[in-house]
């Protein structure tokens, strides 16, 4: 790490806490001179950082965004993962756009016999993240919208040995992921005591009631094996309070996690909540899910248990649109169960089930979020 970029790690691990030139400087291994020039490049990329009577810097911005405090934070979180292929963006058209166009820019993900090439290799477990989309997509080519300071935006790609098998097992095991890196970023928080992520089939997050993030598989396929060579899974989670972005119906439907925490505590002071350490932590959790999914059928079944544990839609009424968009071809069922596929089963008014693997479903009433 350069000398800015360790400055910059120490002040944001001060949180909002003063640190000394001096100290700076010994951490730093480098002269109070050095640490001054560090600081002064810091403001000119944007860093809000404020001296104080007693010599000492605070970032008086805490949530700072960069392509090497992400980096740090990934690989010291997720030591296993800290030779990932990584790439971040202040703005892009959209993440998965992105990571598509790097493998289709590969000649071959992988050989003959089915093994990775080199190229292949090199973006298998790839990180791709921004601060804001352009373009941001959502499921059958629906805008996300993305703005900046508000949320973060990432796509992994995943190309295990023998391609994937089961799409809807990898959208599935991501909405757990995500799950586990909500609780765990903000379990340190004192106000998310009460927050618990639930999940609507098959790859949406709801937190306080609202849809906070949104999940988007795609799959690269070899058209001449037939196999789906890798999958570009992009998420995208609303961290603050943006009242211009999610405007008219929207605001109805999305939420953010600092709302989410507002609610549970409304008259603490405003939370903060880290982009680049949830950033970190959905990315690492969603990779290691993949690999712990594939690991065992024990493995697998346990990240089903968790989903279902998380789904607030069993037991409850839905309208079931096979063909999204289509009124005409939805019907009322109850959804029963979710099979190990990610299947939701559905029970019908006749008491026959179906299962479902596509489509889309909406419930009776929202007054179940809670």
């Amino acid at each position: 790490m350069t000398t800015k970029e360790k400055v910059l790690k120490m002040l944001v691990e001060a949180r909002g806490q003063a640190v000394s030139g001096e100290v700076l400087a010994a951490e730093c291994g480098v002269s109070r001179a050095a640490v001054w020039k560090a600081v002064k490049a810091l403001r000119e990329a944007g860093s809000t950082i404020e001296g104080t009577t007693n010599g000492g810097y605070l970032l008086a911005d805490n949530d700072i965004f960069t392509p090497e405090l992400f980096s740090e934070t990934f690989s010291t979180r997720f030591p296993e993962l800290s030779d990932c292929h990584i790439e971040c963006f202040k703005q892009i058209d959209s993440t998965n756009t992105y990571a598509k166009r790097l493998l289709a820019e590969c000649e071959n993900l992988r050989d003959s016999s089915g093994q990775l090439t080199e190229a292949g290799k090199k973006y298998h477990k790839a990180v791709i993240v921004a601060e804001k989309q352009t373009a941001g997509r959502g499921r059958l080519g629906r805008t996300f919208v993305s703005p900046e300071k508000t949320g973060i935006y990432i796509s992994v790609i995943y190309a295990p040995e023998g391609g994937i098998t089961n799409p809807a097992r990898v959208t599935a095991s991501a909405a757990v992921a995500i799950c586990r890196a909500i609780k765990n970023v903000l379990g340190r928080l004192p106000e998310a005591a009460n927050i618990e992520p639930q999940i609507k089939w098959i790859n949406d997050i709801f937190v306080g009631g609202k849809k906070v993030c949104g999940v988007l598989a795609e799959g690269v396929a070899n058209f001449e094996s037939g196999m789906i060579e890798a999958a570009v899974v992009g998420m995208g989670i609303n961290i603050k309070k943006n009242k211009t972005a999610f405007e008219g119906e929207l605001a109805d439907v999305v939420g953010t996690l600092e709302d989410a925490l507002s609610q549970t505590s409304p008259d603490a002071p405003a939370p903060s909540i880290s982009r680049v350490q949830l950033a970190a932590e959905i990315a690492g959790q969603v990779l290691n899910i993949f690999e712990e999914d594939s690991s065992s059928q024990a493995a697998h079944k346990a990240i089903i248990k968790e989903y279902k544990e998380a789904s607030f839609l069993l037991g409850q009424e839905l309208t079931v649109y096979p063909l999204i968009g289509d009124q005409k071809a939805s019907y009322k069922a109850t959804a029963t169960d979710i099979d190990e596929n990610a299947g939701l089963i559905v029970t019908l008014k006749d008491g026959s089930k179906k299962t479902l693997s596509s489509g889309e479903v909406t419930l009776k009433s929202s007054a179940v979020l809670k």
